[in-house]
């Protein structure tokens, strides 16, 4: 087992809880400007505040070969566009849905990891397959209506827990290969590019309505992608995978807490049930395997 300090649980549970805030910062925002725009923007400068973090990190580390840098490029490129596609269906969707719903919908993402590990030849045990039928019972609970129909916004932020399934395998793929801080560093930049394309295809943006709606702008840029992408880098260093995992997805709790507490959000008692399934099912999907002994 890895020794855990006290501080490193903590780092982790902060950047979940900043994490879980940062889905009232998307609501709001979208009052003032349309989704690529708030992207667009608050990638790109989640990407300008990992800029002294690099720096910071990068002291005394020997320079890298072109295959490494190459490698690191390649990763940031790959994992920008899953992500870039994941944000922005993401926050098409909090447009249409509560922000308590999407911080849930969006953790299915967990789930769907290993589900996915299926077409990479990866073996797929039986508390996998539980996670799965417990999930799509809470998403049955939390989204589907009388009429036997899922929200629009609902089925736009499953299809972001697809894509955010998709960018943690492509992360695993690059992370053995490439510094994390640096790889994270493109990908909002990245990320930043594909909706500011989209921005300009498919909105207006207007200075001021940008500054309107700078304060859920900047917090989704400095906290949600520089500070607690650098928490989580930070405290994970020394944790096991599975607790750090653990305490991480509690940003769907935290996300139901600040739209009830910040937005005045409710959910009905079939909802709260279902989004009690699908956390079951997330902590699940992240136990350890192996013998009793083991676990």
């Amino acid at each position: 087992m890895r020794k855990t300090n006290v501080k490193s649980p903590l780092l982790l549970l902060l950047a979940a809880v900043i994490w879980g805030i940062a889905f009232v910062a998307q609501s709001v925002g979208m009052a003032y400007v349309g989704p690529f725009t708030f992207n667009a923007i608050r990638s790109v400068i989640g990407g300008i505040v990992l800029l002294p973090v690099i720096f910071f990190f990068d002291k005394g580390k020997n320079k890298r070969t072109t295959a490494g840098k190459k490698t690191l490029i390649l990763g940031g490129i790959c994992c920008g566009v899953c992500l870039g596609v994941a944000s922005n269906l993401q926050q098409i969707g909090i447009k249409y849905t509560t922000v308590g719903k999407a911080g849930f919908i969006t953790a299915m993402y967990i789930v769907l990891v290993p589900v996915l590990g299926i077409f990479l030849k990866k073996h797929i045990g039986v508390k996998v397959w539980i996670s799965v039928a417990l999930a799509v019972i809470g998403l049955y609970l939390l989204c589907m209506t009388e009429e036997f129909s899922i929200g629009r916004g609902d089925a736009y932020v499953l299809l972001c827990a697809l894509v955010f399934a998709l960018h943690i395998l492509t992360i695993d793929h690059f992370s053995s290969m490439a510094d994390g801080v640096q790889m994270s560093c493109i990908q909002f930049l990245v990320a930043g590019l594909i909706s500011a394309v989209l921005m300009v295809i498919f909105e207006e943006p207007s200075p001021g309505a940008i500054r309107s709606a700078w304060l859920p702008i900047l917090y989704a840029g400095v906290m949600s992608c520089g500070v607690a992408y650098t928490l989580q880098f930070i405290g994970q260093k020394d944790m096991d995978p599975t607790i750090a995992s653990l305490i991480l997805s509690l940003e769907s709790v935290i996300s139901v807490l600040a739209g009830w507490a910040i937005l005045h959000q409710k959910l009905s008692i079939r909802e709260l049930f279902g989004c009690l399934v699908m956390f079951g099912a997330i902590i699940l999907a992240q136990l350890p395997a192996g013998t009793q002994k083991e676990r």
